[in-house]
């Protein structure tokens, strides 16, 4: 009986400290989404805000996103942006993270200053590509007008076909340090002695790599695929800044669009349903990254 009682009582003490966690996750993550659920399927605008009585929509804030060609058009900006930063930061940061983990001098050092990119607030990143991009004393256009690869000035933001290019390449800037940290852990916990027997057996380095590296290091570049869908699919900060979502809707994403309605038309209500639809996205891809790990392990 006297072990039981300890029992529940490291079992109620357990509980006690968890508790603040759970508080905090109710009130500041919890009652914002459902909050935000309830506002969607309402009517919400700059005189009901305050209201306690708002007529009940339905779907219709919804229906009237999936009409809207603005909406339309930042879901697939959105996905373009996502899957262009991925395949640039996951590509330059797997060849930093295979060059890094070999061990020669200053190596860590070197490391360490490519990271800095990624420990900068996105604010002040967003504000030096903005500059670097600018038409008339922007360094890019100086760089291209000194090695005559351009004739004259291009206004990379403020045109809608090299808009979206600026803001991949300002946004991957920040990702390659991460996806490069990563995936060097990933690396170092492959041990050595899987590579010296393969030499021994014969096996090439593009053999080492798609045989070796490549499966054993699968949950780390799922991981990393994953969060960095997710940090890029919801960026806000970076698009506001650079562009605000243009010229003429070119670099609208769901983020800035959802703002848009919400904070400059007052329409409370279909904001948050393109916030919603943007969470319903990156649940999704939760789900299935959840599921393909349950699946390997079960292999």
């Amino acid at each position: 009986m006297g072990a039981n009682k300890m029992d529940r009582k490291e079992q109620m003490l357990g509980y006690l400290f968890i508790v603040p966690a759970v508080v905090y996750m109710l009130i500041f993550i919890g009652y914002p989404i459902v909050y935000n659920w309830i506002v969607s399927f309402q009517d919400v605008t700059a005189l009901t805000l305050g209201s306690d009585t708002r007529d009940f929509l339905g779907f219709a804030n919804y229906k009237a996103i999936f009409a809207d060609v603005t909406f339309r058009k930042a879901l697939l900006h959105t996905f373009v942006y996502t899957v262009g930063c991925l395949v640039i930061q996951f590509s330059l940061g797997f060849l930093f993270a295979m060059f890094f983990a070999k061990k020669f001098t200053f190596s860590k050092p070197i490391r360490g200053f490519i990271v800095i990119s990624w420990m900068l607030p996105v604010t002040v990143t967003a504000l030096v590509f903005k500059f670097m991009f600018a038409e008339g004393n922007g360094i890019i256009n100086a760089i291209l007008l000194g090695l005559h690869i351009i004739d004259q000035p291009i206004g990379w933001l403020l045109n809608g076909n090299t808009a979206m290019l600026g803001l991949i390449i300002a946004n991957s800037w920040v990702g390659i340090p991460f996806n490069m940290l990563l995936l060097t852990t990933g690396l170092n916990d492959i041990s050595t002695d899987i590579y010296e027997a393969a030499s021994i057996d014969g096996a090439t380095g593009w053999q080492k790599f798609v045989r070796i590296t490549v499966p054993l290091l699968k949950p780390t570049i799922m991981s990393v695929l994953v969060l960095g869908f997710v940090l890029t699919f919801k960026v806000f900060d970076l698009v506001y800044v650079m562009t605000g979502g243009g010229p003429v809707d070119a670099t609208e994403v769901l983020s800035t669009y959802s703002y848009k309605l919400s904070f400059q038309l007052f329409h409370f209500g279909e904001g948050a349903a393109v916030a919603n639809i943007l969470f319903i996205c990156l649940f999704l891809v939760a789900l299935i990254y959840l599921k393909t790990i349950s699946r390997d392990e079960m292999m």
